[in-house]
């Protein structure tokens, strides 16, 4: 007998599938921290450190051609383009050497952060989620699955504000790649199918404003375009 709920259920987060009617449903969502090594300089942290992992939650995500609402507490909304990984199935200490069998498809994504209060909570020696989870921060391309393209381990990563770029990278420049990151990553938690992760961003982080336009990009995998709103 299935049981019967208090209050409505939320719609089920998802990602379109590009080229197709079809959707990912979107479980849990994880962010790689210091993954590019230009990024963690122009941050001043410490460059010895290994990258490290935090969550957006699964309705955070927000789809290619959205108005982000600018959000509050914050007077420095930074943009961060990153290589998202979709995964089709998962465990518990995946071998690297097995852990692409895990990917269903990429696509590229924006992990949105409040700055000021990121930095705020880094000085307090607290969790990040002040600045990196609130609602729409994590804009998303369709995804392009790994059975059409394959798994990208070079490729131009940029992302431009107002026509202008402002970051402009390579994923060979990830510290730890595709395959590492789910590794790692399923050594601190099971992951599943239905996890979404972004996997850390090149240099070039920047302050962004109301009424600013953000097109992003993957060479050979994805674009995508939102606004400030």
């Amino acid at each position: 007998m299935s049981a019967s709920f208090v209050i409505a259920p939320l719609a089920q987060a998802q990602i379109p599938v590009a080229g197709s009617s079809q959707a990912f449903p979107v479980r849990r969502i994880w962010c790689v921290g210091r993954n590019y090594l230009e990024h963690i300089r122009e941050l001043g942290n410490d460059e010895r450190q290994p990258p490290f992992f935090f969550a957006k939650h699964a309705d955070m995500v927000a789809p290619d051609g959205a108005a982000v609402p600018y959000p509050p507490l914050t007077k420095d909304l930074h943009h961060e383009v990153e290589l998202v990984v979709a995964l089709k199935s998962g465990g518990a200490n995946i071998d690297p050497a097995r852990a692409l069998d895990h990917v269903y498809g990429y696509g590229v994504g924006v992990d949105l952060t409040r700055r000021d209060l990121q930095m705020a909570s880094r000085k307090k020696e607290q969790p990040w989620e002040i600045g990196k989870s609130f609602d729409q921060s994590a804009p998303c391309s369709a995804l392009r699955p790994a059975s059409e393209i394959g798994h990208p381990g070079k490729a131009r990563i940029w992302l431009k504000v107002n026509g202008q770029v402002r970051q402009d990278g390579d994923l060979e420049q990830m510290i730890w790649n595709t395959a590492e990151i789910i590794s790692k990553l399923s050594q601190q938690v099971s992951v599943g199918a239905g996890d979404i992760i972004m996997t850390g961003t090149p240099a070039g982080v920047a302050q962004i404003s109301k009424g600013d336009k953000i097109e992003c990009g993957i060479d050979g995998i994805a674009t995508m375009k939102c606004s400030i709103a």
